[in-house]
Formats: C-alpha cells, sequence, structure tokens
C-alpha cells in the first residue's frame, strides 16, 4: 500500500523545561545510560530495540517546531515500565522519589491484579512502575498480555 506508515515508532521526545533535573532523575533514579547527552539541549535514552527517549530543551524543542511555548507542555499521558517483582516496584519507585521524582501513586495492588506505583519526572511526565505478570516479550520481541487470575 502506497503511502502506509509503519505501525512502529523510533524517537520518543519530550519537552523538557528543566534538564538538569531530568538527567538526574532518569541517569540516577532509574539508573538508566545515556546514549547521547548534548548539554543544554537533548538527552538520548535507548529504552528498547530500535526506539530511543529524547528529553529535549523546551525552548529549544518548541524553536524546533517552529511553534509557539504552549506547544511545549505535556499532559495526558503515562510511560510504563514492567518489572520483575513488586519488591523492583517498591526499590524503583524509592530511587526515583530520591533522584528529584515526585511520588503520585505509593506502589500497590493494581486493579488489574498486578502491582504498581507512579511517579512523575521533574518535568511532570508520570512513571508507572509495574509488576504485571500477566506482560512478556516473546523471543520475537512480540509483546504478549494475558488476563490475571481473578481480575473482575
Amino acid at each position: 500500500m502506497l503511502g502506509r506508515m509503519e505501525q512502529q515508532a523510533h524517537f520518543i521526545t519530550l519537552s523538557t523545561p528543566d534538564l538538569g533535573a531530568a538527567r538526574a532523575f532518569y541517569r540516577d533514579g532509574l539508573g538508566w545510560t545515556p546514549l547521547l547527552d548534548v548539554p543544554g539541549e537533548i538527552i538520548f535514552f535507548q529504552i528498547a530495540p530500535g526506539l530511543v527517549l529524547g528529553l529535549f530543551d523546551t525552548a529549544k524543542f518548541v524553536a524546533d517546531l517552529q511553534g509557539r511555548p504552549n506547544d511545549g507542555r505535556l499532559g495526558g499521558l503515562t510511560l510504563s515500565q514492567n518489572v520483575p517483582t513488586p519488591t523492583d516496584v517498591d526499590a524503583t519507585v524509592k530511587r526515583a522519589v530520591e533522584a528529584g521524582g515526585r511520588l503520585v501513586k505509593s506502589p500497590q495492588t493494581a486493579a488489574f491484579g498486578g502491582y504498581h506505583g507512579h511517579v512523575a519526572d521533574p518535568n511532570g511526565v508520570v512513571w508507572e512502575i509495574c509488576h504485571n505478570p500477566g506482560w512478556r516479550v516473546d523471543e520475537t520481541g512480540r509483546v504478549h498480555l494475558e488476563p490475571i487470575a481473578d481480575t473482575p
């Protein structure tokens, strides 16, 4: 089909009003290693095969869009990471808060039957740190979401 866009993304770029605080949260709080760090402009983290998260200084983000200041605002967005155990949820949320994140929701049993907590990065981006035993990725990279027993 001509002109059809593949069902994939390679970059997720977030407008970042305080790049230094974001760097500390992701590097020190989440323990991530930057793929590329351009001080005062942008920092990239590879977050999956072929997928990069970019944190772009808001003023430069808006200029790149040739937009208006409101074009740099974020809203209605969560990012999520599945971790192996509920204990990992607790530890990751704690470390993220210690690195400048804001606790949004303390770790607890989730409505879907797993265990999760929510923490906002210094830009207000909310991360769900989750243990979902029904989630897995097979050897081809395909995601499988299985219902968890006793989930309403």
